[in-house]
């Protein structure tokens, strides 16, 4: 019996990359998929559900119950249509997998207000949205006297929480979803939801094209080694994430081959206090030692 067994999942961004890599684990686990893509290109473009279809044909060679959803996740009517999809065919639904994404990559002075808007819509809209509407399914079953024990696992990126030059609205996308996450996950546990995020490091059409990192995630020439970069090394925890009895709740965690290491989140350090408003040559004065790592607490 595999961990998800009689889960019902949905997935998205599952046509390709690690979200393929999700929903053929899950697959084998014993979840029910629904396989989400658009089947756009990286940067947003075009409209190709084929790659959805594959991914479903390859489940079902599998034995596995699935079905494709071309709905787009950062529309309201697609959001909706999409936790419809996990309802009306498998009869439930109890994990959200928030996978899918765009890239337009330009220095902050080169980037184009349609290059900003787009990768904030497709990352963070096509969070929220479908989370918003598989919350309001779990809420109802809560208030109908049901057990709920669901999960939303939503992507993340270094980029956003540790910082790329050349990927301000990505970036800020991602920091985005890390925060969506946390506040997400204290507002959801009530009806049985946990929510988390990961921050993946693999081998992607994105990642490919990422500045710095395209000669870096290559596959090893060396065929008997570990790929640290391959995709399917993210899914174990996602899938983990993803179980009945997972205890972890509001976390980001980096993923990359077979390391997993805990974000913590913002948090304030060294003070520089004082029992009076500060004047502007005081803290000219005063700030540049706190900044380099000066006493826990300096008073004044």
């Amino acid at each position: 019996m595999g961990a998800l067994e009689g889960r019902v999942a949905i997935i998205t961004g599952a046509g390709r990359g690690i979200g393929r890599e999700h929903a053929l684990l899950f697959a084998a686990e014993g979840a029910k998929v629904v396989v989400n893509d658009l089947g756009g290109a990286v940067d947003g473009s075009g409209d190709d559900r084929t790659s959805a279809e594959q991914v479903v044909d390859e489940l079902r060679a599998m034995g596995a119950e699935a079905v494709a959803s071309g709905d787009d996740v950062a529309s309201t009517e697609g959001a909706r249509r999409l936790i419809a999809t996990a309802v009306d065919t498998f009869g439930d639904l109890h994990v959200l997998v928030n996978n899918a994404g765009i890239l337009r990559d330009r220095m902050l002075v080169n980037m184009s207000e349609e290059d900003w808007d787009s990768v904030i819509h497709v990352h963070l809209k096509g969070h929220f949205l479908p989370t918003r509407w598989a919350a309001a399914f779990w809420r109802e079953r809560t208030k109908d006297g049901r057990a709920v024990s669901a999960s939303v696992v939503n992507t993340s990126s270094t980029s956003g929480l540790l910082g790329n030059p050349g990927q301000t609205n990505y970036g800020a996308a991602k920091a985005g979803i890390a925060a969506f996450t946390v506040i997400a996950a204290q507002e959801l546990a009530r009806y049985g939801v946990r929510v988390n995020a990961i921050a993946p490091a693999a081998r992607t059409r994105l990642t490919e094209q990422t500045p710095g990192l395209g000669d870096i995630v290559r596959a090893p020439r060396d065929p008997g080694s570990f790929d640290v970069w391959h995709p399917a090394n993210i899914s174990p925890l996602v899938a983990y994430l993803a179980t009945e009895s997972c205890p972890v709740n509001g976390k980001v965690l980096f993923v990359q081959g077979g390391q997993v290491r805990v974000f913590q989140p913002w948090t304030m350090t060294d003070t520089l206090e004082k029992n009076d408003r500060w004047t502007v040559d005081e803290l000219a004065k005063e700030l540049p030692a706190l900044l380099e790592g000066g006493p826990a607490a300096h008073r004044k």
